[in-house]
C-alpha cells in the first residue's frame, strides 16, 4: 500500500523529465503499479483510513510522482455534477482541446507539493483524451471543466510539468484570458 513516504516532492528532479510511453499490452509489473495509485487515492479519501495512515486526500496521481518514469496516471474523483471518474491509464493524450479555459478559484495543490502556492492555474476547458485503462481497452474521453482540470493536472506531470509553472509570475490572482473559474455552485 502507498503512503505518503512513497510520494516524491518537489525537489524530486523525476517531477521535471518527461516520462517514457509503457509498452502495451502493459506487464503485470505496471497493472499492480497502477492499481496501487487508484488505491492510495480511494484510500486518501476515506477519512478513517486517511487518518490511520496520515495521507493527504488527493484526485489524482501520477507515476512519477512515486518516483517512476512512467507514463501512467490514476484518478479517482466526483466532478460537482456527481459524476464519478475512477481510472487508472497508461499512455493518456491529449488528442483535443478547446481555446476557452477553465481555472480553479481557490488555485490548485498537489501531494508531491507541502505547500500552498496562491494563484490561478489556467487549463483548457475542455479537453478530450486518448488513452488504455487497466483491462487494456483504448478509450476516448470527453472532459470538461473540473474533470478535464484534474486530467490536465496528471498529464502536466508526465511532461515534467507542475502545476506553479503555469501560475502568471508577476500577478498570480490574474484572470486568465477568454476563461471562467471552476467552482462547486458554477458547474
Amino acid at each position: 500500500m502507498f503512503t505518503m513516504k512513497d510520494i516524491v516532492r518537489e525537489d524530486h528532479p523525476i517531477l521535471y523529465k518527461v516520462a517514457e510511453e509503457v509498452t502495451l499490452p502493459a506487464s503485470e509489473e505496471n497493472q499492480e503499479t497502477l492499481k496501487e495509485m487508484l488505491t492510495y487515492l480511494k484510500n486518501s479519501q476515506d477519512d478513517a483510513i486517511a487518518s490511520k495512515y496520515g495521507l493527504r486526500p488527493g484526485v489524482g496521481l501520477a507515476a512519477p510522482q512515486i518516483g517512476l518514469s512512467k507514463r501512467m496516471i490514476a484518478v479517482h474523483f466526483q466532478d460537482f455534477d456527481g459524476k464519478e471518474y475512477s481510472y487508472g491509464l497508461f499512455n493518456p493524450k491529449i488528442i483535443s482541446h478547446s481555446v476557452e479555459q477553465a481555472y480553479l478559484s481557490t488555485g490548485e495543490g498537489c501531494l508531491s507539493v507541502d505547500r500552498d502556492i496562491p494563484g490561478y492555474v489556467p487549463r483548457y476547458a475542455k479537453i478530450t483524451v486518448k488513452a488504455t485503462d487497466l483491462e487494456g481497452n483504448e478509450l476516448k474521453l470527453r472532459l470538461r471543466n473540473y474533470a478535464a482540470i484534474v486530467f490536465q493536472h496528471e498529464i502536466d506531470h508526465l511532461n515534467g510539468v507542475m502545476f506553479f509553472d503555469h501560475i502568471n509570475k508577476q500577478n498570480p490572482f490574474a484572470v486568465p484570458e477568454n476563461s471562467h473559474s471552476v467552482d462547486q455552485d458554477e458547474e
